[in-house]
């Protein structure tokens, strides 16, 4: 499902490209420049390629110039946003790299309860902004994120069931096409267009702007973890399953596998920890729910509190630094039955490094509400999202945290529902030439054939193919 790409003339690329850095109100970064080892790095370092330039863009009107620039050149044109991408997108050598990490201008309507933001915002810098007229809007779990590919592959985090993923909040978006159009897409203006780009990635254009609907925040957020040690996962889980089966949606739990911080109580050793946030006012009633699970399995350890919502946002970023290199599997599951516990447990049990980990989201509530066609997004009726992961910063422990994941893939594969999540895909995914059957496991045959229709009215000659590319249908 590849386009063929003939490449031009070196002295006209050559050319070309110093007609683009002149005309920028950014700037252009290439090879020999000081700052291009930092310009082109990549959140997730597994991912070292050399781009042809890096253009930090300094206003919107840099990305018609690159994407004009990249299609007389026929440079492959990859897009950064917030820089978090655990796939890479866009890690390909010789390729020209559009990083909007500087376009980072946010407006709140407080009357409105909607907030456009820029490509380069990150999740951190939304929450601050929101928070201060008692918004937010629902996003994922770990602050330091972009909030442009969260949006476009899914937004899954602690509001997910009391709000649904990031892009069902998402009101409007501007687009450029690869022809250098600027569209704006809605339910009511180009209608299948804001369809694909609510889970179909970065395939159609670069989207310049966000508008998202927030919801009204409570001043202070219950929320918290219990905290089990090896010994008692099975009985844990399987009474958190008891417990999970018919929440409010206002409780947002995430049971996660792994090392807890050093120090801390069982942070010597992996430990399961349920970890919630309660979005609702009446803090009683929270701490009511809790109550039953913590009555049904005693957890060895736990940490409950109402803290500002900006803490519980950004609690999980540490595990998570820049320059990690890391490697994600995930599956939607259709149950959490004690068979499917077993071999969590199992799984879980193989945990031996601080890097490893997974993590179980409990879904339904809002997110599940939304009709399975609505948005591109490859699956609405699982009750469960599993995610594995393998963090670390020394390469002599790529392969054994590699195959962590991939055996937990793997082994759970056969309890799963179709489709995978798009923003935790591992870079091997979303490598150019290795798209073709991760497109299809993603979004289906029905789903697929939609957005291919897409690709072909917006971007039919394939320029935005630096992502899980679904490519056009004519070569």
């Amino acid at each position: 499902m590849s386009t063929t790409h003939r490449r031009v003339p070196e002295d006209t690329t050559a050319r070309a490209l110093q007609e683009l850095a002149d005309r920028l109100t950014g700037r252009m970064v290439a090879p020999g420049d000081p700052d291009y080892d930092r310009a082109r790095r990549f959140w997730n370092s597994l991912l070292d390629v050399r781009p042809r330039a890096v253009v930090r863009a300094g206003s919107v009107r840099d990305i018609d110039l690159a994407v004009a620039a990249a299609q007389r050149i026929r440079l492959p044109l990859a897009v950064r946003g917030g820089g978090h991408g655990v796939a890479g997108s866009g890690a390909l050598e010789d390729c020209l790299l559009l990083d909007l990490g500087r376009l980072r201008q946010i407006v709140v309507d407080p009357a409105n309860q909607l907030v456009s933001v820029e490509p380069g915002t990150t999740i951190g810098g939304l929450d601050r902004a929101t928070t201060a007229h008692g918004l937010a809007v629902p996003l994922g779990a770990v602050s330091t994120a972009g909030v442009a590919g969260l949006a476009l592959g899914g937004g899954m985090g602690w509001l997910t069931r009391s709000n649904g993923l990031t892009l069902d909040n998402l009101d409007s978006a501007d687009v450029v096409t690869a022809t250098g159009d600027h569209l704006h897409a809605s339910e009511e203006e180009n209608p299948e267009l804001f369809w694909g780009l609510r889970g179909g990635g970065g395939n159609f254009g670069v989207v310049s702007s966000f508008t998202f609907g927030a919801r009204r925040m409570p001043a202070l957020v219950l929320a918290g973890s219990l905290r089990y040690r090896r010994q008692r996962w099975t009985g844990a889980l399987r009474a958190f399953a008891r417990w999970a089966h018919d929440l409010p949606d206002e409780l947002n739990p995430i049971v996660t596998f792994g090392f807890g911080p050093p120090g801390a109580a069982a942070g010597d050793e992996p430990s399961m920890a349920v970890q919630f946030c309660w979005v609702a006012e009446d803090h009683v009633a929270g701490r009511a729910l809790v109550d039953e699970l913590r009555a049904d399995a005693p957890p060895d350890a736990e940490d409950v509190a109402a803290v500002p919502w900006l803490d519980w946002q950004s609690a999980r970023d540490g595990a998570f630094p820049r320059g990690s290199r890391g490697r994600w599997q995930n599956l939607p599951l259709g149950r959490l039955d004690d068979e499917v516990v077993d071999v969590v447990v199992r799984l879980a049990s193989g945990i031996t490094d601080r890097g490893a980990g997974i993590d179980l989201h409990r879904l339904g509530g809002a997110f599940g509400r939304v009709a399975e066609e609505a948005t591109a997004f490859p699956n609405r009726s699982a009750p469960y999202w599993l995610t594995s992961h393998g963090v670390r910063q020394d390469p002599a422990e790529d392969e054994r945290l590699t195959a962590f994941t991939r055996t937990v893939h793997a082994e759970l594969q056969p309890f799963a529902e179709h489709g995978q999540y798009l923003n935790l895909l591992g870079p091997d995914s979303a490598s150019a030439g290795n798209t073709d059957r991760a497109v299809h496991q993603v979004y289906g045959r029905e789903k697929l054939q939609r957005l291919v229709r897409l690709k072909d009215r917006y971007d039919p000659g394939n320029l935005f193919r630096l992502n899980l590319n679904v490519a056009p249908s004519r070569r």
